[in-house]
């Protein structure tokens, strides 16, 4: 596909992407957001009613990358194990695609940091990191009981969250590959 033939709309959502990844979302104004997509302002304001909808595209869009990763890599488990380590996997694979921007950790949560509580944004981001911890549930219920599953869903949850804040910090992915290793060293416990 060529430049002439990408949509305003989708140019438009990239250029915000990668700058409401690199710069912040407050940081990055709509003259940033159009000269990087070399688009007129107006065609910004025919695909979103406001840079506050351009933000909730944003983060649709890499919860949607995530899922996408996740489901490449859950489909390739042949265990429930190897369904759990999916889930990390997939913030790795996410957090490898990121190095090329510099990487600065989870991009939801560095967006929810910005936005407002209730905002309809940190409502997004909410619903879903609950989306994968519920994920994880799912896988975990596989291996242990319910009760049991609700608690290392949670801890696997925190594992994550926590490792991906310190890589962000860090400026690199390696707390995700040892969250992962820690994941493993869990799992192997419960057999």
């Amino acid at each position: 596909m060529t430049s002439e033939r990408i949509s305003a709309r989708t140019k438009l959502l990239g250029a915000a992407s990668r700058l409401f990844y690199t710069d912040g979302l407050t940081a990055t104004g709509i003259d940033t957001i159009t000269a990087e997509a070399q688009v007129a302002k107006k065609s910004l304001y025919n695909n979103f009613s406001s840079k506050g909808e351009l933000v909730g595209a944003y983060i649709d869009e890499r919860h949607q990358e995530w899922l996408v990763l996740y489901q490449q890599r859950v489909d390739a488990a042949s265990s429930p194990s190897e369904a759990v380590l999916a889930v990390f996997d997939a913030y790795i694979d996410h957090g490898e695609r990121e190095a090329e921007l510099g990487f600065r950790g989870c991009g939801l949560l560095n967006a929810a940091a910005e936005l407002t509580a209730g905002s309809e944004g940190r409502e997004a981001v909410r619903a879903h990191k609950e989306q994968v911890e519920q994920i994880l549930l799912e896988h975990l219920r596989d291996i242990v009981d319910d009760e049991r599953a609700a608690i290392l869903a949670e801890h696997c949850a925190f594992l994550l969250e926590g490792a991906m804040m310190r890589a962000g910090l860090e400026g690199q992915t390696v707390r995700l590959y040892r969250a992962r290793e820690l994941a493993v060293g869990l799992l192997a416990g419960l057999r």
